[in-house]
């Protein structure tokens, strides 16, 4: 099959929505299907479009097998309404034109994953125009999602996007999400069961194994060594709540073992700096993002990886990946995700879950998990076990590549 995949965040970005789809087109790869993969220019999260890349409409290059197709998209270190939209739609449009102009010859599937929501909008355009099944990924219900977190208030704009949302959702033959709270919801708004596929989120374990000696060689390099090390590796954005492990990290900034380290950017990264500042913290470090490869000796050097959200109901629905990756690196994780992914955790028994947004209670659990190591180490080795058992990224793609030849073979 030849399969063309939209993701408007592909590598060498950093982030899970630019591993997920490498990693699926891998594992299209793989199954022996050719990959046409629809991205933007790199930019991402920093919005500013590398050097390499500057001044071009389009570029294609091969990565690892992938066909991948480059398209330039407007970009703005402000992360503002007006600029996340220009972002985004010119993405749409320059992605439609150059699935129309140069993704050449017959595509058997489009695969679109979403958000941004407008990456489905160009998908369906795509389909429609050049009459190819659709299969879309829904890794997040937004509109809905941005609301919940305050990013979107005009009720004409929220209402035209889900008007676009659910004509994604109808016109897809099929539709994948990667949690069962996004199945159950999908199915409350009128969309069929039989349309819909759980394909969850992962690690993939050959990638995310145990590293100890690169693991001690982070400790010595960033002099933390006999350290309890808490990291969080990830984007710095709303969703997040990253200042509830700051204002933790100062009750805790007489206690000699605990640091924290954090790893990555995002919208709120320059407000956590400054917030960790004004604190005056001595007991937490903020790194740059990192490359993905990295991250497992950053995950191995941790005893416990930190997975924070906010307190919205809406994430009563989400499992992140970031679990997975910590679980296979055998690190437990220390998680305020209520709902679905506290189940899994408990299934796991692979770490420690505290309410969501709540400081006294991460420190009560930091203090807990710092006094009782040996436990740490148990719960570490029991998420790994769970993971290569459950959730692993190798068998999630072979998933998708049995449920997009299913889709061709039926039509």
């Amino acid at each position: 099959m030849r399969i063309l995949y939209l993701s408007q965040y592909f590598p060498p970005e950093v982030g899970a929505t630019q591993t997920r789809a490498y990693e699926m087109a891998q594992g299209l790869l793989r199954a022996g299907h050719q990959v046409t993969m629809l991205a933007e220019v790199p930019n991402h999260p920093e919005g500013i479009i590398r050097p390499e890349y500057r001044g071009k409409f389009w570029v294609r290059e091969p990565l690892d097998g992938i066909d991948v197709i480059r398209v330039w998209v407007k970009t703005a270190p402000a992360k503002t309404f007006k600029t996340r939209m220009a972002f985004y739609l010119s993405y749409m449009l320059n992605a439609v034109l150059a699935g129309l102009l140069l993704a050449r010859g017959r595509y058997d599937a489009i695969y679109a994953t979403s958000p941004p929501l407008f990456v489905g909008a160009a998908a369906l355009a795509l389909s429609r125009l050049r009459r190819i099944p659709l299969a879309f990924e829904v890794r997040d219900l937004w509109p809905e999602s941005a609301v919940a977190l305050g990013e979107l208030h005009n009720p004409r704009f929220i209402r035209w996007a889900t008007t676009l949302e659910e004509a994604c959702y109808r016109h897809a033959q099929r539709l994948i999400v990667v949690t069962e709270g996004m199945r159950d919801r999908l199915i409350e708004r009128g969309i069929p069961s039989e349309k819909l596929a759980l394909i969850p989120n992962g690690a993939n374990t050959e990638l995310f194994q145990p590293q100890p000696a690169a693991g001690q060689q982070l400790r010595a390099d960033l002099n933390l060594e006999g350290k309890f090390l808490i990291v969080y590796a990830g984007i710095h954005g709303i969703a997040q709540g990253l200042e509830t492990a700051l204002y933790a990290a100062n009750q805790l900034r007489d206690d000699p073992r605990v640091h924290f380290l954090f790893i990555g950017e995002g919208p709120r990264k320059a407000e956590l700096l400054a917030l960790k500042a004004q604190l005056d913290l001595p007991n937490a470090t903020m790194l740059e993002a990192q490359p993905r490869e990295a991250i497992p000796a950053y995950l191995t050097a941790a005893d416990v990886a930190l997975i924070p959200l906010r307190r919205l109901e809406l994430f009563k629905g989400a499992v992140p990946s970031k679990i997975f990756d910590a679980w296979a690196c055998a690190c437990p994780v220390l998680m305020s995700i209520d709902g679905e992914a506290r189940a899994v955790l408990e299934r796991a028994q692979g770490g420690v879950f505290f309410p969501p947004e709540d400081v006294a209670a991460l420190v009560s659990a930091i203090e807990e998990m710092a006094g009782d190591q040996a436990t740490c180490r148990r719960m570490g080795e029991n998420g790994r076990q769970f993971v290569a058992a459950h959730y692993s990224r190798q068998a999630q793609a072979g998933a998708l590549a049995a449920l997009l030849e299913n889709l061709h073979s039926a039509l």
